[in-house]
């Protein structure tokens, strides 16, 4: 077996966690890979460095450590190789990077003796038809005005069908998976990550009467923001694929498909970090 450690420099400082993870994989008899740009950080030992691409074509399962953040950074490119990801947590909350690090040698003997199960995480696919981009989101894509000092007026059509007009700073769409992040910030339900659903929340509506909606993954939906808002738009995946809209143009977004497979050791792992990270008082 051969693991990739993906690791956060600036969230694991001298990287003594990547360092913890190595030693124990090591010892349980894994090969362990890791990225070329981390060759020059020293006390690595039996730790094997390849160009990127390489090491995930090589790697079993990946494992990031950081944050929720870190592993969203690496899934698509897990997606893309079609290899399952643990998530090592030193973040704040830890909702996809499950594993914290009083719980990694216990864990990483279990992914060892492969005795672990795959839960899959379903994706948002959007698309800007009027500049041909495309993206893909593990969480959520999201779409603002480009100065965020005016309120901006939506349309959003289901299946071509007219769902209702929106005027508010923004709209998210967000997975089950990313349902407890900027969406339920924001006023939206927290899904089921087994459900195969997208929920449209809006950014502070100016209509009290506006709730999030709940469509099924398989839909296809389409926001257009109106020709006389007077500033243009930006639609953004995951926090860092971004492209700009000019008023009237559309973002189509669309579930389902290849998800993220991430290494689980428990069937009840998102209700104990909604008990843990969100209701605790």
């Amino acid at each position: 077996m051969s693991v990739l450690l993906i690791p956060n420099p600036t969230k694991d400082a001298g990287l003594a966690v990547t360092r913890q993870a190595a030693a124990v994989l090591a010892g349980l008899g894994v090969q362990v890979l890791m990225p070329q740009t981390f060759a020059g950080e020293g006390r690595l030992a039996g730790v094997q460095f390849l160009p990127e691409a390489d090491a995930y074509r090589a790697a079993d399962q990946v494992v990031t450590i950081g944050g929720d953040g870190t592993l969203l950074r690496a899934g698509l490119s897990c997606m893309r190789h079609g290899k399952p990801v643990l998530g090592v947590n030193l973040g704040r909350m830890g909702f996809l990077a499950t594993c914290e690090v009083a719980e990694l040698p216990t864990k990483l003997q279990r992914l060892a003796a492969e005795d672990f199960t795959l839960v899959n995480r379903g994706l948002l696919h959007a698309e800007v038809p009027a500049h041909d981009w495309r993206a893909d989101a593990i969480n959520d894509i999201v779409l603002f005005g480009q100065t965020r000092l005016h309120p901006m007026d939506y349309k959003v059509y289901c299946d071509g069908a007219f769902v209702g007009s929106y005027r508010s700073d923004g709209m998210i769409l967000a997975t089950p998976t990313g349902s407890t992040a900027y969406s339920f910030s924001a006023g939206g339900p927290i899904l089921d990550v087994s459900a195969d659903v997208m929920v449209l929340t809006p950014v502070c509506a100016h209509n009290v009467y506006v709730a999030p909606l709940v469509f099924a993954a398989s839909r296809r939906l389409e926001i257009i923001a109106d020709a006389e808002n007077r500033d243009g738009s930006f639609a953004c995946a995951d926090s860092s694929d971004q492209c700009d809209l000019l008023p009237g143009e559309r973002l189509c977004i669309t579930g389902g498909g290849q998800g993220l497979q991430l290494i689980a050791f428990d069937d009840a792992e998102q209700f104990h970090a909604i008990e843990n990270k969100l209701m605790r008082r």
